[in-house]
């Protein structure tokens, strides 16, 4: 689901609008001068991580849930996949896309030593949540005529987010001892946190969408949704040219 305007003049209109909001978001993410730590592991659950050996279930499954409740890249995410969406089939259908695309490229990507550049792959998930909210706003096929596929999508980013986080963990030099069950134990957490999140989120929404304000609010939202990913981007890629 979509922002519905109704009429083409209506749409026309939202077009017009979304331009020079896009115009000045990505004038504010080229006019950022400092560098901001990239979104990962706390410098304690970093020492924790790099010093640790052999199998440690349940601190690995706390590491994760940490990681997922207080990931505002991964949150921002979800808010924009379920911001539209009604009923638990249906959620729980884009959830588990999102969650079988981080799952696998964490997994996969620490598992074979599969690493991106922290700057990099951060921008990208910045890059995700701008996505979400210009599809939100029903902004591709006003600009290019045709809509992507949204499950399609989910599962993309979904990856992505998966190599985000392997990429921190490599850096943290992660023992080979207990490497599998310590994973797994992490991607367990990550889906409680995920759970836990996902929870929170769709009591706001369920409060949010009952309210009159919410037609006429929701624009706003997606729109400051998409700023704080330009932001995340202007951030990420600024520190990879200065770091």
């Amino acid at each position: 689901m979509k922002l519905d305007f109704g009429r083409k003049s209506a749409t026309r209109s939202m077009g017009a609008r979304l331009w020079p909001v896009l115009a000045l978001a990505v004038a504010g993410l080229l006019a950022l001068t400092q560098t901001v730590l990239a979104h990962g592991v706390t410098l304690g659950d970093q020492g924790y991580i790099s010093e640790i050996y052999g199998v440690k279930i349940l601190p690995f499954m706390y590491l994760g849930a940490k990681h997922m409740v207080t990931g505002y890249d991964h949150l921002l995410f979800l808010f924009g996949v379920i911001f539209f969406l009604h009923g638990a089939k249906q959620i729980a259908g884009y959830v588990s896309l999102f969650a079988i695309g981080h799952s696998t490229t964490m997994l996969a990507g620490v598992y074979f030593g599969i690493g991106i550049n922290g700057y990099i792959i951060d921008a990208l998930i910045g890059f995700s949540v701008v996505y979400k909210a210009l599809d939100n706003l029903g902004a591709f096929p006003l600009w290019f005529g045709f809509q992507p596929n949204t499950k399609a999508a989910t599962l993309l980013f979904g990856f992505m987010h998966g190599f985000g986080l392997a990429s921190k963990v490599l850096d943290y030099n992660i023992a080979r001892d207990g490497l599998v069950p310590n994973l797994l134990a992490f991607n367990v957490g990550v889906e409680i946190g995920q759970i836990i999140a996902l929870l929170a989120i769709l009591l706001f929404m369920n409060h949010w969408r009952a309210t009159r304000a919410f037609g006429r609010q929701a624009y706003t939202a997606n729109i400051l949704m998409m700023t704080a990913g330009f932001v995340l981007m202007g951030y990420q890629i600024t520190g990879f040219f200065v770091a």
